[in-house]
């Protein structure tokens, strides 16, 4: 059984989609299947040459805008990379990206193409100002679901949210099919620890689509309140420096850590009591989930995948986006309250570990796999394997899921290692024992 799961971002991505697949891929080759990643390592821009055509409309109406050109460029050089590495067949390829699925379908016309779509590349660029909503770039993402439901044998998304906006911009939206993210619990859990000062915790990647502008705001009000706290930001972008000044600006720069990209954040997340992420869109969530399988009290903000994750004052807190001080009020109810802090993370982590394991996504998928006649005839012993979340995962495939891109091979049956970014210091520094004003 050979699966090449193709990527667009290399495994180090921050992200739900990099840094998880390297872990499914690992557990199906527990199970015996040969599965390999293939992606785009970041040095390969500008090689490809080839003529784009799509079946189902024409990109060049679209075309003389910047993320249309900047789109179509990066599709030649997938393929371009694409037909450089990969010289061998495969029984089934699961992308992860449009531009990963349409590439790949050109070289293996014949070959069963799975495809998941993790998100909405034009929602966020909307939510980051950098398309206009109904502009020429947004139509031109738009159409590209449609190309995706021509070419593809088989349509997944991670919510059933994300499903009916993708279901919009499709023929026959019945056909899509939900299998929501899963995260290996030996990766993420809990850590016994008291904190003096409760501890706040984001991490994403710092864009405006992620409402942190939002939170600083509700921390603003919290400590006009008087609640004490320690605000954790995990995570870079390109607002991170309007994102400190925010901070100083409302007061709790001194509140207020900001650490930058983190390789293995799951190592520091446990010292935390609440997290929170008042996005303004989301297709899932994954740090919803990784958070909860850690034991944080959830706040989030109903929209999308969030709002299918957590039922509001049963397993986390809910609020509208864009509301600070809804988000101040919630929370300041876990500040005040551990009992509750404590009820709701408990309940959290039961429902991700039952609903968001490894385990539930790896049997999902082989039944996908399987209507394609790939994976049907298993050993028996297969089934007991997938129960078990051995504790070498993390040992296994812990540092080439977050592993650096040296720039050396976009085909990876097996990872490179890479020492972990943390450090005892910053454990030190940002565990409950005190904080230093910047990372």
């Amino acid at each position: 059984m050979n699966v090449l799961q193709a990527l667009f971002f290399p495994p180090e991505q921050p992200g739900g989609v990099s840094s998880m697949v390297p872990y499914i891929a690992d557990r199906f080759r527990k199970l015996g299947w040969n599965m390999e990643l293939f992606y785009l390592p970041k040095r390969i821009r500008g090689k490809g040459r080839e003529d784009v055509a799509f079946d189902t409309f024409d990109w060049r109406e679209f075309a003389g805008h910047s993320v249309t050109d900047k789109y179509i460029q990066t599709f030649r050089d997938y393929l371009w990379w694409a037909r450089m590495r990969l010289n061998r067949t495969y029984d089934l390829i699961h992308a992860h990206h449009p531009i990963a699925a349409l590439a790949l379908r050109r070289l293996y016309p014949d070959t069963p193409l799975v495809m998941t779509v993790h998100s909405s590349f034009e929602r966020e660029l909307i939510l980051n100002g950098r398309i206009p909503e109904g502009g020429p770039e947004h139509r031109f993402l738009t159409s590209i679901y449609g190309e995706l439901e021509r070419h593809a044998d088989r349509l997944l998304t991670v919510s059933h949210s994300f499903a009916e906006y993708l279901g919009s911009h499709v023929k026959h939206p019945e056909a899509i099919r939900v299998i929501p993210n899963g995260y290996d619990e030996k990766r993420f859990r809990p850590v016994p620890h008291e904190n003096a000062v409760p501890q706040l915790v984001t991490v994403c990647r710092l864009v405006p689509a992620k409402g942190l502008d939002v939170l600083l705001e509700a921390c603003s009000i919290l400590k006009r309140r008087g609640r004490s706290f320690v605000l954790h930001v995990i995570g870079d972008g390109p607002i991170r420096e309007e994102l400190g000044e925010a901070a100083k600006r409302n007061g709790i720069y001194d509140d207020t850590i900001f650490y930058g990209y983190m390789l293995h954040p799951e190592e520091l997340i446990p010292f935390f009591d609440i997290f929170v992420l008042p996005s303004r869109a989301e297709a899932f969530g994954s740090v919803f989930a990784e958070a909860a399988l850690c034991m944080l009290a959830l706040v989030g903000t109903r929209v999308g995948g969030i709002a299918e994750q957590i039922e509001d004052g049963v397993n986390g807190l809910l609020v509208e986006p864009d509301n600070p001080e809804a988000l101040a009020d919630a929370l300041e109810k876990l500040i005040a309250d551990p009992a509750l802090r404590i009820r709701l993370a408990r309940a959290a982590r039961n429902k991700a570990k039952q609903e968001y394991s490894l385990s539930r996504v790896i049997r999902q998928l082989k039944e996908v796999y399987a209507e394609f006649g790939v994976g049907k005839e298993e050993a028996p012993e297969e089934e007991s394997a997938l129960q078990t979340d051995g504790d070498d995962d993390r040992a296994a495939t812990g540092s080439r899921a977050n592993g650096r891109d040296d720039g050396t091979s976009g085909l990876s049956a097996d990872g490179k290692d890479d020492p972990a970014f943390m450090t005892a210091a910053i454990r030190d520094k940002s565990g409950p024992n005190g904080k230093p004003a910047e990372v």
